[in-house]
């Protein structure tokens, strides 16, 4: 059986966006699930807007997503010596030749097709005139007259364009520059891809290839044509609709397995299976279950599912992400146990990396104030007796772990008749600064006896400062 070979060949003119990804996610996980390999290549012969800048914003975003390669980068910028070995080559066969008709002039040939009802385009007047190389011609692909093209779409099945209406395009601009067209058929040529899944905007320049293909004498790839990704007013996806480059879904701190499995949703179906881990894409992602109707973004979908990628993910697979998010805030963690138990409190409660950092940064900086709000509510003068008895409970507790923590405060509350909340609400306080935290015993437990203790006597110092000034 043949070695699936698939290639992501973006231009390096912008940041990789969400159409962008899943394209390259799609090419990826047929190759990865069916042991093949996936190429990346920069269509970079736009010299104005190219740039290495965008090159690198492209493999930084593919590499967050985890989608490596096997082959490349390639440029094509630097293969123009290839491109003109097939050209020549073409020309030689007969299959292509130059052309001096000035851009008025094929404007006008345009211009008299379109007032006799006919297709626009040019009308083959170097065709036949075998001129050779001269500075400013163009070369054209000579294109059959008759019959038809068939595209035999693996996702839209098959799509027939007449030959007619194809003209002779050109593969050569005048200044001796690849056409798209040439460049990218010559790449998978030489590259031996043999599956093209891409965005459906491509449909048009598929029959153009397929003949160069044939004209070349080489095998004719598998093609896929995906719809497009729209907004969800149902307009094509575009930076009014929210955040689009991959870059700033990282930064908003999304979870990249999350975003993988979204894009792959927007599209393709497996059965009514909505959350897929990475491996299971891999394995079950296929071409056949492909929509015809374009996907549309939600951001409040993307946002719940990356939810609960956060809460089906162990720690360790989480801190690596989690970090740059606590650097921001001035917090310099490390990968490790303590860190990993931090991340096990807050998963429950974390849409993104943004959310988690900011409810850790108890765990790494002990409160310097305390919730207004709170201080009303809750340090109240009569707690503070029962606190301190807490704090002595606790600094004989053994193991401190949170079944004889509980037990610590069931002691507290019976000793003071008190009801849970009337207890667990200050210490809430005391130790993270805010009233929501994570649950009080795993968040004790987290912190460690010593830290647990500094941070309750501290509370209650302040609680009796309280009492002082008001009296």
């Amino acid at each position: 059986m043949e070695t699936i070979v698939t290639r992501f060949p973006p231009s390096p003119t912008g940041y990789l966006h969400i159409g962008g990804a899943r394209t390259a996610l799609f090419n990826w996980l047929y190759a990865r699930g069916r042991g093949g390999r996936f190429i990346l290549r920069f269509e970079d012969t736009d010299v104005q807007r190219s740039t290495q800048q965008y090159v690198d914003a492209m493999t930084d975003s593919l590499q967050w997503l985890g989608i490596d390669w096997d082959e490349g980068p390639y440029f094509q910028s630097r293969r123009l010596d290839i491109y003109r070995e097939y050209i020549q080559r073409l020309i030689d066969s007969g299959n292509a030749y130059y052309c001096t008709c000035s851009k008025q002039e094929v404007d006008a040939m345009r211009q008299a097709a379109a007032k006799e009802g006919g297709k626009p385009g040019y009308d083959g007047t170097c065709r036949e005139k075998k001129l050779p190389p001269r500075p400013g011609a163009v070369v054209r692909f000579k294109s059959p007259r008759a019959g038809n093209t068939v595209v035999e779409d693996k996702i839209r099945d098959n799509i027939v364009f007449p030959n007619a209406e194809l003209d002779d395009f050109i593969i050569q601009r005048g200044d001796g520059m690849p056409i798209y067209n040439l460049a990218v058929v010559v790449d998978d040529i030489t590259m031996g891809v043999n599956t093209i899944i891409r965005g459906d905007d491509h449909i048009s320049n598929t029959p153009k290839q397929i003949l160069l293909y044939r004209a070349l004498e080489a095998q004719v790839p598998d093609f896929g044509h995906v719809p497009m990704v729209l907004g969800h007013d149902k307009a094509r996806l575009s930076k009014r609709h929210g955040a689009m480059s991959v870059t700033a879904y990282r930064d908003m701190g999304y979870y990249p397995d999350a975003l993988l499995n979204y894009l792959v949703r927007l599209g393709w179906s497996h059965g009514d299976q909505e959350f897929f881990t990475r491996q299971e894409l891999i394995e079950k992602f296929d071409l056949e279950h492909i929509g015809r109707s374009a996907g549309v973004f939600n951001q409040e979908k993307l946002l719940a599912l990356n939810a609960e990628h956060i809460r089906n993910a162990s720690g360790q697979d989480l801190a690596s992400h989690l970090i740059p998010f606590l650097r921001n805030l001035g917090i310099e963690a490390e990968e490790g146990e303590y860190l990993y138990d931090v991340i096990k409190t807050l998963k429950p409660r974390s849409k993104t990396f943004v959310e988690m950092a900011e409810g850790a940064e108890f765990y790494f900086k002990a409160p310097e104030s305390y919730e207004e709000k709170g201080v009303k509510k809750f340090f109240k003068p009569g707690l503070i007796e029962p606190l301190r008895r807490l704090v002595k409970i606790l600094e004989n507790t053994e193991p401190f772990e949170e079944k004889q923590l509980e037990s610590a405060f069931i002691q507290v509350m019976e000793e003071h008749n008190l009801k849970f909340g009337k207890i667990a609400q200050p210490v809430r306080l005391a130790l993270s600064g805010k009233t929501v935290s994570p649950g009080i015993f795993e968040m004790i437990e987290v912190l460690g006896r010593g830290e647990t203790v500094a941070r309750l006597n501290r509370a209650v110092s302040f609680m009796a400062q309280q009492v002082s000034a008001e009296a």
